[in-house]
């Protein structure tokens, strides 16, 4: 028999929720789990955090270069938010989808919509907290915002929640081990079919 055809395809997973809920706890736990997939590196104009590395956690572009990619095309997705933008390069998920492999994404919900849009077969998840209460402590307790930003943050999650509603799945992570094997479920009957 001659060379057989490769014929595994690109998935994409989206994976999004308010700040706090979790998300990129969930999305690690998918990696960590699910060896044949990538996580989808995000560019954004925010200052890089002491724990996160370029090109690992995030690009990090000056707001004249991610203005000059959102001009030319080059964002599947970006939002400005609180000043700074973020967004989601065409070029990591048409390579991954390319060479066929699954793409986990972790960005806000008007980025997974906007996703879904140019990649109709890309599967939404979102994170919900199990209330605005519980989202408000977490984010209190993680130390990374300041007053001003965990107010700008919390104005945002009812706006978050009702958009959450259209997306392909929704998951509450009120315990995050439970949370974790929801969505680890979830992704393994998207990749099956």
């Amino acid at each position: 028999m001659l060379g057989s055809m490769d014929t595994r395809r690109g998935r994409l997973i989206v994976i999004s929720a308010p700040s706090g809920a979790g998300k990129t706890s969930i999305a690690q736990a998918i990696l960590a789990q699910n060896k044949g997939m990538r996580f989808s590196i995000s560019a954004t104009t925010r200052p890089r955090r002491a724990t996160e590395t370029e090109g690992k956690d995030y690009y990090f572009l000056t707001k004249y270069e991610f203005q000059g990619r959102v001009a030319a095309g080059e964002f599947a997705e970006w939002e400005e938010i609180y000043g700074e933008y973020y967004g989601t390069l065409r070029s990591e998920i048409d390579r991954a989808i390319a060479a066929g492999e699954s793409l986990v994404l972790d960005v806000d919900v008007k980025g997974g919509l906007s996703i879904k849009k140019l990649y109709p077969d890309a599967l939404l998840i979102f994170v919900r907290p199990p209330g605005v209460e519980e989202l408000f402590e977490r984010l209190r307790n993680r130390h990374t915002e300041n007053s001003t930003t965990l107010t700008r943050r919390m104005e945002r999650v009812p706006m978050e929640l009702a958009m959450g509603a259209k997306f392909d799945r929704q998951v509450i992570n009120d315990v995050l081990e439970r949370a974790i094997e929801e969505v680890q479920e979830i992704v393994q009957q998207y990749i099956r079919h």
